[in-house]
């Protein structure tokens, strides 16, 4: 069995993960992930019990019960690069010895659920609107660090590369599926399907831009019109497809929840973001005892 080195798992003084500063009693199996850290006590506050508050950085953590049930939020901060960090970094606390520095014999799955906010890229999905990520693909490269060609839908993402006219200078897109029974979960209204498209970056990445050029100007349009059947992207965000393909790898159960603040086609944003955001929280603590 290997014994993992202190340069690759690193703890801190007091036994805990190097970044998120937790240790293993601290989180539950349950956990919500968002992405600001001032949205996690926006989460807890519905809570009738606190256990544990945990901050580092921009990861800020609580635990505690939710009508009975035993729920940890966590702020990831922004991007895959933070995925990367947090999704290591929650399976290890379960799944590794931090004594022995080994990996259990027995393994804990986790269910993750993000609940963030998003931009929709087709018209008809308006703002204040709730997806639901069935599929999610990534443009950030993040997950190609892995060994992880048996997860994804590699036919899709041939179509993407060909309908967009995909750059070769960027990373390959890759495509992920949600958990299936999570996805049972919270496929009903008022929630509506969609498939994400994960970026590494909020303005060019995005093909948002304020003074600096694009190195593709009709990026928007070919993302907005890219289609394989009844298959279309819905929504653009940054650590989706992260959360999935990380997930799917380490054996832990992912959905990613998505309040539509802003509708990039019709250039429209949310006159009551925090509004959506309540509502998208209230029906996934909901859901979650169901």
């Amino acid at each position: 069995m290997r014994t993992l080195a202190a340069s690759e798992l690193i703890l801190n003084e007091d036994g805990s993960i190097y970044h998120l500063n937790l240790r293993p009693e601290q989180i539950a199996n349950t956990i919500i992930a968002v992405g600001d850290p001032d949205r996690v006590k926006e989460v807890t506050k519905h809570f009738e019990q606190i256990e544990y508050t945990v901050s580092r950085r921009e990861f800020k953590t609580c635990t505690g019960r939710y009508k009975g049930k035993r729920i940890s939020v966590i702020s990831t901060g922004i991007g895959t690069d933070n995925i990367d960090i947090v999704i290591n970094e929650l399976d290890a606390l379960v799944n590794v010895d931090f004594t022995k520095r080994t990996v259990k014999n027995k393994l804990t799955s986790l269910e993750i659920i993000r609940i963030g906010t998003s931009g929709s890229i087709q018209r008809d999905i308006e703002v204040n609107s709730l997806v639901v990520s069935a599929k999610a693909i990534g443009l950030d490269g993040m997950l190609h660090a892995y060994d992880s060609m048996a997860i994804r839908d590699v036919l899709l993402e041939d179509a993407f590369i060909a309908q967009t006219q995909w750059s070769s200078d960027k990373a390959r897109p890759y495509v992920i599926d949600a958990d299936l029974d999570l996805l049972k979960k919270f496929e009903c209204s008022p929630f509506q399907p969609g498939f994400t498209a994960t970026l590494n970056g909020f303005y060019g990445a995005q093909a948002r831009t304020i003074r600096l050029p694009l190195q593709d100007e009709t990026l928007h349009e070919k993302i907005q019109h890219f289609k394989v059947g009844q298959t279309r992207i819905s929504n653009l965000e940054m650590e989706t497809a992260g959360i999935y393909g990380l997930a799917t790898l380490l054996d832990h159960r992912a959905i990613s929840l998505n309040a539509i603040l802003a509708n990039r086609i019709t250039g429209t944003f949310s006159t009551q973001p925090q509004k959506a955001v309540e509502k998208l929280i209230v029906l996934t603590l909901d859901k979650l005892v169901e």
